[in-house]
């Protein structure tokens, strides 16, 4: 009896705080706001992970560089031979602002006219043919194996704007449109027309949107420093080399003499020419006088025969 007495004591006193009227609010307030809280609670988690990317990385459209681009920034320009311990500049970049003798080195002397070199000219000391190689990663844009003044011809382009040239190359082994890397065997060393005395060389380049610049100042320097540097088009107005001004010199001094001499001899000339006429013309005047004398001695002596 007792026992029944509390079980319905008990469901009394629940039943009496059900019949309060700010119980059932209560209770709808507090599990809106257990809710909302979850909710917010599942958004900043799902925050969190797109602010890390946590994310697949094989979702569909979804295109990851390849490592290849990141290692093209860290690369220095190399000189582009296999073996640079043995390579030797045969003609140096011609430096508008070196020293006259360093000027006069540089240039070229093709078709009967002096041409500044825009590159420099690599060769082995025992003259032999060697293995020409990517100096940086890059895209070849360019391969003509037709150009017997050039030697024959090969591009790479690179990032921001930069170009390498390989010129008097044989047995090329890259086409337009290859993805070469540092170090790459591109062609051997060959001849060229436009700089036959370099024997067998290869004539390399480094142009920054489009201006030729010193390869030797950027050997073994990371690409970044020549994307700093400031590339200027201005040139000076080319010198003549001083063994040919002497020959300029002579020949002008002989040409001067050799018309001196024509000029004396034309004035000769004409005197002689000029005493022969007043020679002849004496000659004809005591011609034409001696008759009259003759004729003026006869007549005096019929006159006085008379």
């Amino acid at each position: 009896m007792r026992e029944e007495n509390k079980r319905s004591s008990q469901d009394s006193k629940v039943k009496r705080f059900f019949k309060k009227r700010w119980v059932f609010p209560a209770i709808y307030i507090a599990s809106a706001a257990i809710i909302l809280t979850g909710v917010l609670w599942y958004q900043s988690a799902g925050n969190n992970t797109d602010k890390y990317n946590y994310k697949s990385s094989d979702l569909t459209g979804k295109k990851n560089p390849p490592a290849v681009e990141v290692n093209k920034g860290l690369e220095n320009f190399k000189m582009p031979v296999a073996k640079t311990e043995s390579a030797v500049i045969k003609t140096k970049f011609y430096d508008f602002n070196a020293k006259a003798e360093e000027r006069e080195a540089a240039l070229v002397f093709y078709n009967n006219t002096y041409q500044t070199n825009t590159g420099i000219d690599i060769t082995m000391p025992d003259g032999k043919s060697f293995d020409v190689t990517a100096s940086l990663s890059g895209t070849v844009t360019r391969v003509d194996d037709q150009d017997a003044v050039l030697g024959n011809v090969i591009v790479i382009e690179h990032a921001n704007g930069i170009v390498t040239q390989y010129q008097s190359v044989k047995e090329i082994k890259v086409k337009e449109g290859d993805v070469v890397k540092q170090g790459d065997v591109l062609a051997k060393a060959g001849q060229s027309l436009f700089n036959e005395k370099a024997g067998t060389h290869v004539h390399f380049e480094i142009r920054k949107d489009g201006v030729a610049v010193n390869p030797s100042n950027f050997f073994d320097k990371p690409v970044s420093a020549l994307m700093e540097a400031q590339v200027s088009n201005e040139k000076k107005p080319m010198e003549t080399p001083k063994s040919d001004e002497k020959q300029l010199d002579n020949s002008e001094k002989s040409n001067s003499d050799g018309t001196s001499v024509e000029d004396d001899k034309s004035v000769e000339d004409e005197k002689t020419i000029e005493d022969d006429k007043s020679t002849d013309g004496d000659e004809s005047t005591d011609d034409s006088q001696s008759p009259s004398d003759d004729e003026s001695t006869n007549s005096t002596t019929d006159s006085t025969n008379s």
